[in-house]
């Protein structure tokens, strides 16, 4: 016996029961950038290998661990892209959009990583981005913090995230950090795990994102970025922070934010929740000044953020989902059938959502229009078609059946 076919782990269907959550996410998504001045780019979902290198960076779980990546015919090692950001600059580039330019820009669909399978954290998974080039000010930070917040508010999150911020400085106040971060780790190197010691010369600031409990009392004492700011970066996170504080945006300050890629710089922040279990962030950003110089482009300021669509979808399980179907047309005979097609699609034209049953019992298409969670049925037989009317009756109230003309028809939409 052949072995049934399935997802592959960590893949997961949309079934017809889900989508609507969907939509409602996708529209606001859509209506809310657009209301920010945000354009659609859509750029592919395999990228060349090396972009996600030099961008990512190399010594990165993402990089080392979870790229689904392989050789094409040519030769060429390709990438089913992990996240949006260095893509979208990509395309920025290569487009000649971004070089003395202002643009706001985002994108949503599927990205790839091959990660241990469990609730909120999936292979392929789904994410908006909006990504926002040329304009240097914690005024726009904290206008992109404004967005991902209307977006949780349009979703009725409010209560259940926690904004948190932080900043990693400018180039220089890191370099200033590192020294003394790694002399603090150095001195506690018994104490790393095998993950920690692997980035020790590498990449010691991403062991402050350790999520290994044992070493939750190390990181906690260790020289905090804060302490090695710069002025210039001082003043970016003191505005930033007045911004929010004008703007009524609750936050909390959190000296070990400092995300899992590279590229950031100055403000970073996270939407997180606890009602997700360990997968507690739902949307996370923040800035990268050097990115584009970094790909190949002109210096272009640069911020912002994604967002985990399954992780909302999640929270938003119990919704209230409403039905797109409005009505039902049960034919009754050959004739009718014919008819029914030809008033279907007038009432569509009209604007009216709705399905035509097909020539079986009245029995059977009447459980059918019940299952369906239409409002109404339409039922059409020969008498009607020669009277030029409809029988008329209510799924969901206790109403008469009732027989109207098509004018009256059309006047219940």
């Amino acid at each position: 016996m052949n072995k049934t076919l399935q997802a592959i782990r960590g893949m997961n269907d949309i079934l017809p029961a889900e989508t609507p959550v969907w939509q409602h996410i996708e529209s606001l998504i859509r209506t809310s950038c657009q209301q920010y001045g945000y354009s659609e780019i859509r750029f592919p979902i395999v990228e060349s290998t090396t972009l996600f290198k030099r961008t990512i960076g190399e010594v990165t779980d993402i990089v080392e661990k979870e790229m689904y990546t392989f050789d094409d015919r040519n030769g060429d090692s390709l990438t089913l892209r992990p996240e949006g950001t260095a893509g979208c600059v990509r395309a920025g580039i290569e487009h000649g959009l971004l070089y003395n330019q202002i643009q706001r820009l985002w994108y949503m669909g599927p990205f790839y990583r091959h990660e241990r399978p469990q609730k909120g954290r999936y292979r392929q998974f789904h994410q908006l981005g909006a990504e926002c080039f040329g304009l240097p000010g914690a005024d726009t930070d904290a206008e992109l913090i404004l967005l991902s917040k209307r977006l949780i508010d349009k979703l009725g999150l409010s209560d259940a995230v926690t904004l948190e911020i932080n900043t990693l400085g400018s180039v220089e106040s890191r370099q200033a950090h590192r020294v003394a971060l790694m002399d603090y780790l150095n001195e506690n190197k018994d104490a790393l795990d095998e993950d920690s010691l692997r980035r020790l010369n590498s990449n010691p600031l991403r062991i402050l994102d350790s999520k290994n409990p044992d070493m939750q009392n190390l990181i906690t004492q260790a020289p905090s970025l804060i302490d090695y700011l710069d002025d210039e970066s001082k003043k970016h996170f003191s505005d930033l922070q007045h911004f929010l504080d004008e703007l009524d945006i609750t936050y909390v300050i959190n000296p070990r934010l400092v995300r899992g890629l590279d590229y950031y710089c100055h403000t970073v922040f996270e939407w997180t929740t606890t009602s997700l279990g360990a997968q507690g962030t739902v949307c996370a950003g923040g800035r990268y000044d050097g990115l584009v110089k970094q790909l190949g482009g002109k210096s272009t300021p640069a911020v912002g953020f994604a967002m985990g669509l399954e992780r909302i979808a999640l929270m938003l399980e119990n919704l209230e989902k409403e039905n797109p179907l409005q009505a039902y047309i049960i034919p009754l005979s050959d004739k009718a059938l014919i008819t029914a097609m030809q008033l279907g699609e007038d009432l569509r034209e009209h604007g009216v959502n709705l399905v035509v049953g097909n020539n079986t019992s009245m029995k059977n298409q009447m459980k059918r229009a019940d299952n369906s969670g239409a409002e109404l049925a339409i039922i059409l037989g020969d008498d009607e078609i020669e009277k030029n009317t409809v029988t008329l009756k209510h799924l969901r109230e206790k109403s008469p059946q009732e027989n109207i003309s098509l004018q009256e028809l059309f006047a219940k939409f």
